[in-house]
């Protein structure tokens, strides 16, 4: 299936993730974390987007970027193509440096704004590097507990410090307690989304489609998955194994286990003679399940969030 076209217009609002090729580094000495930050601000510069918060991590980067009059698909094709040749150019390699098409997450800034920048900051945290934000060097974490300075320029802060307080100083203060509280941000919260490209509920998802002038769907994208993943989700979620799904046996609990892999893999556009396959049971069963699937749905969306985040994980 065609991948879905970006959504662009004035403003919007993205969470964008670059993963190296095949996780390769892409930074591998502090002359190329540094390098990447002169380019984004160039083109910061070029292009007069707003950037929230970033990320750069040895393989992957984060950025949270609002767009003005150029798309993102310009801005983030400028930045990745120059930083590449400079790799290219200084470890004597060819090829595809990024992995791929980039991740871009249409976002409800007024919902997740302060949600997305606390997860990004606290990136190297969760990944065991370093206990506490305050020490990691490649972030635009510092650029909001201290003054600006020449190094920390490409960063918007205004308008984040803006929603602790009208007083820097006391914003500042404010933000750092924020980043300080225990309250984790879930992986589920930041990557499920609305037709796999947009973070808001439903009211906004419908904004998003006037602004952008395309159709938003709340459908699952065919075969995103694999069904290995989605009994891992199962797994995840429930405790139910893929060999207890498989076996033999009327156990109130594995026979809710094997319909919700046959409900799940259905919305992920399997069907029923792959999925009874998989399972190792009679199609006649699966199709037995989807029909009486009952009142399963929250069960169904636990799983699925399972899913992208065992998925996402690397992030």
């Amino acid at each position: 299936m065609a991948r879905k076209p970006r959504i662009e217009f004035d403003g919007a609002f993205y969470h964008v993730i670059t993963r190296g090729n095949q996780r390769q580094k892409i930074f591998k000495d502090k002359e190329d974390y540094k390098r990447y930050l002169a380019i984004l601000g160039d083109y910061k510069e070029r292009y007069k987007y707003f950037l929230n918060a970033y990320i750069l991590m040895s393989n992957h980067v984060h950025l949270l970027i609002e767009t003005q009059d150029v798309p993102l698909s310009k801005i983030l094709q400028g930045i990745n193509q120059r930083y590449t040749i400079y790799f290219n150019r200084k470890y004597r390699t060819i090829g595809h440096l990024f992995q791929g098409r980039y991740k871009a997450i249409l976002c409800d800034k007024d919902e997740y704004m302060l949600t997305l920048v606390k997860y990004i900051h606290l990136n190297p945290v969760r990944a065991g590097i370093i206990k506490n934000a305050d020490e990691y060097e490649w972030s635009s974490h510092r650029c909001y507990i201290e003054k600006p300075g020449r190094g920390n320029i490409i960063i918007d802060t205004d308008q984040v410090l803006g929603v602790f307080s009208g007083r820097e100083a006391k914003a500042r203060r404010l933000y750092r307690a924020y980043m300080d509280e225990g309250q984790e941000i879930w992986k589920e919260e930041i990557y499920s989304t609305i037709d796999q490209r947009i973070l808001g509920d439903e009211r906004f998802a419908e904004k998003v489609s006037e602004k952008g002038k395309t159709e938003v769907i709340s459908i699952k994208r065919l075969k995103e998955y694999t069904l290995g993943e989605i009994a891992t989700g199962i797994e995840g979620a429930y405790g139910i194994t893929l060999k207890e799904i498989k076996a033999k046996g009327k156990n109130r609990d594995i026979m809710i286990g094997r319909k919700l892999f046959s409900l799940i893999a259905k919305e992920y556009g399997y069907k029923g003679k792959e999925i009874a396959g998989y399972i190792q049971k009679d199609p006649a069963v699966v199709t037995r399940y989807l029909r009486e699937k009952g009142d399963l749905r929250a069960e169904v969306e636990r799983v699925i969030e399972r899913i992208i985040a065992n998925v996402n994980r690397q992030v």
